[in-house]
């Protein structure tokens, strides 16, 4: 056995079982869990996918939002305990596979053309 097999084998514990299917341009509400002091709560974090990456336990999704006319940008692992939930709001109509000209508009030019497909929560 070598060491990507023993990698593969110990990852597979941490992994989700299911994984909610998304896309970039979509708009998404992540479920993050937030741990203040002895606390835990959920919070929301609602923003355009503007890129996916990595492979296995490494995957992640970036989403981007604007709040107080200042753009936001989190990067989230697909697979950490502390994302609840990733669920689909509406899809958007791209052509690309990493939207960071989004960082450069302002505005309604933020906006994408939205698409219509099966897999987002308002169909």
């Amino acid at each position: 056995m070598n060491r990507n097999e023993l990698l593969n084998a110990a990852e597979q514990g941490s992994l989700k079982k299911e994984i909610p299917y998304f896309e970039v341009g979509d708009t998404v509400e992540v479920h993050c869990r937030i741990h203040e002091g002895d606390k835990t709560r959920v919070q929301l974090f609602t923003g355009t996918v503007i890129s996916k990456g990595g492979a296995g336990i490494n995957q992640t999704f970036t989403v981007r939002r604007i709040v107080n006319d200042e753009g936001v940008e989190r990067v989230f692992p697909l697979h950490s305990p502390n994302v609840v939930d990733v669920k689909p709001v509406q899809s958007g109509k791209i052509r690309k596979g990493k939207l960071y000209f989004l960082r450069k508009r302002v505005g309604k030019a933020v906006k994408l053309q939205q698409r219509h497909t099966t897999h987002t929560a308002s169909n």
